[in-house]
C-alpha cells in the first residue's frame, strides 16, 4: 500500500512552548492531596512571617512580585486574593488581613507552571462549534492536545484551526497569555469525583488549559479522543481520556457543547479500568458504543445504556500483520464513512515502533470487519523518529470533511503534525 496515493503530510509542526505558564496552588505539598499537620504549620509560618512586615514592607514586597510577574498571567491580584481565601482553612486563628497582606500571602502559595515545556503531542480533532467564520469549502476545526510540564504531569489544552477547501491546514496563532478554569462544582461518588469546571468568556480557546482536579487525576489527563457526538440533533463533545494518579489508571470522561464549561466525570465498569476507549459518534442500536481495549492487546467492542457504564465486550481486532504483532489500540473514534465505520488504530511493532493503520467496520454491525490495511498507512519517516519517546507516531483522533480525512498525528511523544487522506483512495487501498 502506497502512502504517496493517498496521504498528504503536511509541514505545520506544533512544538511545546516553555514560555507558555499558568499559576498553579502551591501549598507546600504535592497537590492535590491535602494538608497534612507538617504542611499547615509550614502555611503558618509563612502568613506569621508576612504578618511580622510592616505595612510598608508589605506594599514593597507585593510591587516587587506584581513587577516580576504582571503580564503574563490574567487578573493577578485577584488570583492572589483568591488563592489566599482558599487556604483559610489551613491558617491559625489570626486577625483581619488587610488587603494588601492578603494579596501578598496569597502569592506565597501560588507557582508558576510551564504545562508543555517537555511535550505537546496526541492530538484529537473535531469540528469547530462555531462555523461563522469558516472559507468556502472549509471547515473551522478545534484541537486537542496533551501537554506535559514539571514532573511530566500531563494537562489538556486546546488550539483553533481551518481546514481549506484546497486541502490546507491552518492553525490559528496561540495566544501568549494562559488560564486554568474555575471549579464551579464537585460531587463526590462511589466511583470519584464529578467536577464542573468552567472558564471566562475573555480566555481565548488557546489559553485554555485543564489541568488535574481530582485524586484520581493527580499525575494527568492523558490521551483526550475527542468526538461531536449527535442524538437526535443535539450535538454534545464527549472526550474519554485516561486519568492517571500516579498509581493507578482508568478511563474517565469529558462533556463540553462550547469548549468553555466541561463536566469531568469518573467512568464506571470493568472496560473502563483500562486505557484508549474511544466513543462512536452516535447510538447503534439505541445504545452508547465503544472500542476498547481491556487486555493491553486486543480491540473489543462494548455498549453501555447509560454512558458512564462500560462491562463486557467482544473481541474484534487482534494483531494480524507484523507492523502490530506486539499490540493493536485504537487511534480515536470511528468515523462514519458512506462505506462503514472508519476506525484508525495503531500497532506496535519490532523494537516498539508505532504505527498508525486502520480498519473499516460494517455500519450496522461493527463487529464485523469489511476490509483492514495490511501496511501501516502511517509510520516514522527518518525525519520523525526522535524525541521523547523515538519511534512513535501516534493520534487521539482524526475529522473528516467532505473526500478528505485531517488526521492530527503526534511524533515520538514530543510534538504534533498533521496528514490528510484521500478517503476514495483510502477505500481503495483497503480493500486491495
Amino acid at each position: 500500500m502506497s502512502q504517496t496515493t493517498f496521504l498528504n503530510r503536511q509541514v505545520l509542526y506544533l512544538r511545546p512552548d516553555p514560555a507558555r505558564v499558568i499559576v498553579r496552588p502551591f501549598k507546600p505539598a504535592t497537590e492535590p492531596r491535602d494538608l497534612n499537620p507538617t504542611d499547615k504549620t509550614r502555611a503558618n509560618h509563612i502568613v506569621d512571617r508576612v504578618l511580622a512586615l510592616d505595612s510598608e514592607a508589605v506594599a514593597s514586597q507585593l510591587a516587587d512580585v506584581l513587577e516580576n510577574f504582571l503580564g503574563r498571567h490574567r487578573n493577578l491580584l485577584e488570583k492572589f486574593e483568591a488563592r489566599a481565601d482558599e487556604m483559610e482553612d489551613a491558617f491559625a486563628t489570626h486577625g483581619i488581613f488587610s488587603k494588601i497582606q492578603r494579596q501578598l500571602i496569597g502569592a506565597y502559595f501560588l507557582n508558576e507552571y510551564s504545562f508543555e515545556a517537555s511535550a505537546l503531542f496526541n492530538p484529537s480533532i473535531v469540528p469547530h462549534p462555531d462555523q461563522s467564520d469558516a472559507p468556502k469549502g472549509g471547515l473551522r476545526f478545534i484541537l486537542s492536545l496533551r501537554a506535559i510540564g514539571e514532573g511530566h504531569v500531563s494537562s489538556l489544552t486546546f488550539r483553533a484551526g481551518t481546514f481549506a477547501a484546497d486541502g490546507s491546514v491552518i492553525v490559528d496563532p496561540t495566544a501568549r497569555l494562559a488560564s486554568s478554569p474555575r471549579i464551579c462544582h464537585r460531587a463526590s461518588g462511589p466511583d470519584g469525583d464529578h467536577v464542573e469546571l468552567v472558564f471566562k468568556p475573555e480566555e481565548e480557546l488557546s489559553e485554555r488549559v485543564i489541568f488535574p482536579v481530582t485524586e484520581s487525576q493527580s499525575n494527568g489527563i492523558e490521551d483526550a479522543r475527542f468526538v461531536e457526538f449527535s442524538d437526535g440533533g443535539r450535538k454534545t463533545y464527549y472526550a474519554t481520556y485516561t486519568a492517571y494518579s500516579g498509581r493507578a489508571i482508568r478511563s474517565e470522561l469529558i462533556e463540553t457543547r462550547d469548549f468553555m464549561s466541561f463536566r469531568l466525570s469518573p467512568l464506571r465498569g470493568t472496560a473502563a479500568r483500562n486505557k484508549g476507549m474511544a466513543l462512536f459518534p452516535r447510538k447503534i442500536d439505541g445504545r452508547y458504543a465503544m472500542i476498547a481495549r481491556q487486555d493491553n492487546e486486543n480491540l473489543y467492542l462494548i455498549y453501555s445504556d447509560d454512558l458512564y457504564t462500560w462491562d463486557g465486550g467482544q473481541a474484534m481486532l487482534k494483531p494480524e500483520f507484523p507492523w502490530e504483532f506486539v499490540q493493536i489500540g485504537n487511534c480515536g473514534s470511528p468515523i462514519e464513512l458512506d462505506e462503514g465505520w472508519l476506525l484508525l488504530t495503531h500497532g506496535v511493532g519490532p523494537v516498539r515502533k508505532y504505527s498508525i493503520g486502520a480498519a473499516l467496520l460494517d455500519k450496522k454491525d461493527p463487529l464485523r470487519v469489511l476490509a483492514r490495511s495490511r501496511e501501516p498507512l502511517l509510520r516514522p519517516e527518518p525525519s520523525e523518529r526522535e524525541g521523547y519517546v523515538p519511534n512513535v507516531v501516534y493520534t487521539c483522533g482524526a475529522m473528516r470533511h467532505n473526500d478528505q480525512i485531517i488526521l492530527p498525528y503526534a511524533v515520538s511523544d514530543t510534538f504534533s503534525n498533521f496528514a490528510t487522506i484521500k478517503i476514495s483512495a483510502l477505500m481503495q487501498a483497503l480493500k486491495s
